[in-house]
């Protein structure tokens, strides 16, 4: 993380804006906020925004924007129905246009704060690939040592649902990991996450949440409660685990009234994720991957060896899906088809199912060649 080692994580929403815990900061604005029923951005609320960001500059914190819009600024100039959400080539035009727009409004209004605006259009494959990754990695920490504010946002002129984040919460987190955030915040228009719909007269806010269990997740609803953008509270969660997992902390908070950051943090109202693991950039960013190409099954003894620590063998192995390659990212599943862990697999597909099943002294034989110790090694492996 951007703080200094061995320091104290972000444990309550006023260590966002202490710049002595969170040096730099992820904030993910939504479409429902950022743009009106016409298509217009909400340009004062949105300069609140900025004096908000530059208030935090002058603290000493790094800011990152993440900003959804682009695709309703755009339908709206396009007169397409649905959001521009009909086709993917009306999404692609969408965001074409409004792109343009949204990229110009940011630069104007942080210019009056005499703050510099960059423009980061990313997709969920140049996250995927770890050389890509490093990529941009280095070019946010340059923008930040620089004292430019980058302004990011899926690509979505270009991207198909094969190369898709979906939805800019999880991006959020992912940029959070790529350029070592203390914290990220979820702009939008619920306070937080309840434990139940919040429509529910019954429903209660969660202030904090240690730990996201199958509890929390039953918890959330997936849809846009907006109907403009595309995350709900289920892509809110996956976003807070990837935070989690690489020690980042993750707060979702009211976007709507001006001065949001401010108001959330004065009345304390939202919820956020305190990060319970911390693993190392590498395999903090194999926990955060989302496109696989295959996926081992492992017996139920494979499992508990697993969850002590131990590196998937041959032997535990029962099936071999998809067609992937050595030094490929997979899946590990359970025998009931549930994701335990991700890790980088030593062998090909081919080869993977030639020895699954079969104990080490077999493998040199089946093979032809001096097997490696594992399928996936415990160090290339992180646990879900």
């Amino acid at each position: 993380m951007a703080n200094d080692a061995g320091a104290m994580p972000i444990q309550s929403l006023l260590d966002f804006r202490d710049p002595s815990i969170c040096k730099r900061l992820v904030i993910k604005i939504g479409s429902a906020l950022l743009v009106d029923a016409t298509g217009q951005v909400e340009a004062e609320w949105l300069r609140t925004i900025v004096n908000e960001i530059a208030t935090a500059r002058e603290l000493g914190i790094e800011v990152v924007v993440v900003s959804s819009g682009a695709i309703a600024i755009g339908a709206k100039k396009l007169d397409f129905p649905d959001g521009g959400r009909r086709t993917l080539a009306e999404a692609q035009a969408s965001a074409s246009v409004g792109q343009i727009e949204l990229a110009s409004v940011w630069s104007k209004l942080l210019a009056e704060r005499r703050l510099v605006a960059a423009q980061m259009l990313l997709t969920l494959d140049d996250f995927e690939s770890r050389r890509r990754y490093l990529n941009i990695s280095a070019t946010i920490r340059r923008l930040l040592k620089s004292g430019v504010v980058p302004v990011v946002n899926e690509n979505d002129t270009i991207a198909t649902g094969e190369i898709k984040f979906g939805d800019n919460d999880r991006l959020a987190a992912r940029v959070a990991q790529a350029c070592d955030a203390d914290g990220v915040i979820l702009l939008t228009d619920v306070d937080g996450l309840y434990d139940r719909h919040p429509n529910d007269p019954e429903a209660e806010r969660l202030a904090e949440v240690r730990g996201i269990t199958a509890e929390i997740h039953d918890m959330a609803d997936s849809e846009s409660g907006s109907g403009v953008g595309t995350g709900g509270m289920t892509a809110k969660l996956l976003a807070a685990e990837i935070a989690d997992r690489a020690g980042i902390a993750l707060a979702i908070l009211d976007g709507r009234p001006e001065n949001p950051l401010a108001r959330a943090m004065a009345s304390q109202a939202g919820t956020i994720f305190v990060p319970q693991r911390e693993d190392s950039g590498r395999r903090a960013w194999i926990g955060g991957r989302m496109r696989f190409n295959g996926s081992l099954t492992v017996d139920d003894g494979c499992v508990t060896a697993l969850r002590d620590g131990n590196s998937v063998l041959a032997a535990g192995i029962t099936r071999v899906a998809g067609n992937f390659k050595r030094g490929d990212i997979i899946q590990v599943l359970d025998v009931a088809g549930r994701e335990i862990a991700k890790g980088l697999v030593e062998y090909s597909a081919d080869d993977v199912e030639a020895i699954m099943g079969k104990q080490s002294g077999e493998l040199e034989a089946i093979l032809g060649h001096a097997p490696r110790s594992a399928v996936i090694h415990r160090d290339h492996l992180v646990m879900m």
